[in-house]
């Protein structure tokens, strides 16, 4: 763990963004224990995924948008057999349709599309804005949006396991890729619907889950480093 001085001057850290927490919560959280100004993140991540959320204090802001730029791995359930209109758990299952004919063969085959270059449409409940308005909020109002295509890259998209309505992946991809996209235009390709029910990212760049603290395991770090009493 790092002195308030050296994290005044600038530090990266690896954080393991927990559940239902937004990715501000955790800047947040760390600004109050570091007691900084200068803090933020590199990616958002929902707050129905977890995993590891880059955060840079001092001058190592400035590295910000170099790490959002590196490649992403995340592992993951898509619930097949429904859709949601927000592509993932924080709306209600819809449109519910049969699944059980479907192979782990063709749950598998289902990939090939999403390899490679692809064009991808974001949710149209996500943050991008719309002449200055967020999607999600137009999305809430019931006011429909031309969504416009983004070129994305999906350098592996791997099934780990298929069992009942749960298909588990593990995908590495380029920035600007929305997971809840691919899990969406999944089902469609499996003619059934789909929907993301978990995610975790584990990779950005070179930097891995397995190096990153909880929020409340920094803190604890952080005051026993510094001899601070609670």
């Amino acid at each position: 763990m790092y002195t308030q001085e050296q994290l005044l001057e600038g530090q990266t850290l690896l954080v393991n963004k927990p559940l239902e927490w937004t990715s501000f919560n955790v800047i947040g959280k760390l600004r109050w224990i570091f007691k900084i100004k200068k803090i933020g993140h590199a990616g958002t991540l929902d707050p129905l995924a977890t995993g590891l959320l880059i955060v840079c204090t001092g001058k190592s802001t400035k590295k910000i948008n170099e790490y959002m730029g590196m490649d992403k791995e995340y592992t993951g359930i898509i619930t097949i057999g429904a859709e949601t209109p927000t592509y993932d758990l924080e709306s209600e299952p819809i449109n519910f349709k049969p699944y059980e004919h479907l192979t782990s063969e063709d749950i598998k085959k289902a990939t090939t599309p999403f390899l490679g270059a692809i064009q991808q449409y974001p949710p149209a409940h996500s943050a991008i804005k719309v002449n200055g308005v967020r999607l999600y909020e137009l999305a809430r109002k019931g006011v429909d949006v031309e969504l416009k295509s983004r070129n994305v890259t999906i350098h592996e998209f791997e099934i780990t396991k298929f069992e009942n309505n749960q298909v588990h992946f593990r995908v590495v991809c380029s920035t600007g890729t929305y997971i809840r996209s691919l899990a969406n235009d999944f089902g469609k390709v499996l003619g059934c619907g789909g929907y993301l029910s978990k995610l975790e990212r584990t990779k950005i760049g070179t930097f891995d889950l397995a190096d990153a603290l909880t929020p409340a395991e920094v803190q604890e770090q952080y005051f026993a480093f510094n001899n601070i009493e609670r």
